[in-house]
């Protein structure tokens, strides 16, 4: 599926399984930290969506204006963090890489790089909209 091309209509229609849709204040800085930071690719990218693909997956972002009718606009906060209680786990992502990228892009590192007992290397970064972004590997456990 060409992503810069494909209707609205054809592209919804196309979804299956899981899907990943985040509101954010500015797509175009939400697009910029997540190409930077975990080598995202950012499609069809306006001030009011994008679509990013990571590998296979393919998440979107909107803008808040563009939930105007959405029940979910009314839950938002203003300010401050969003998504508490949930992680976007990348695991196709070097932890100590992301840490140094998002470093330099000037994100928050809730938890620096840490060999966690479950076999994975994590690190958590915040994005400036709250949300939890951990980038993994796994471990060598032979």
């Amino acid at each position: 599926m060409d992503f810069e091309t494909v209707s609205a209509g054809a592209f919804g229609a196309s979804l299956r399984g899981v899907g990943l849709n985040l509101l954010v204040r500015d797509v175009l800085a939400e697009v910029a930290f997540l190409e930077a930071v975990f080598g995202m690719r950012g499609h069809r990218v306006s001030r009011d969506f994008a679509i990013l693909t990571y590998g296979d997956a393919v998440l979107q972002i909107h803008a808040d204006a563009t939930y105007a009718a959405n029940p979910l606009l009314g839950l938002l906060p203003e300010a401050g963090a969003r998504g508490a209680g949930a992680e976007i786990r990348l695991f196709d992502t070097d932890p100590d890489a992301a840490a140094a990228r998002a470093e330099a892009a000037g994100a928050h590192i809730l938890q620096p790089p840490t060999d966690k007992p479950h076999g994975l290397r994590e690190v958590y970064i915040l994005c400036e909209n709250g949300y939890a972004w951990v980038a993994s590997r796994p471990l060598d456990v032979t």
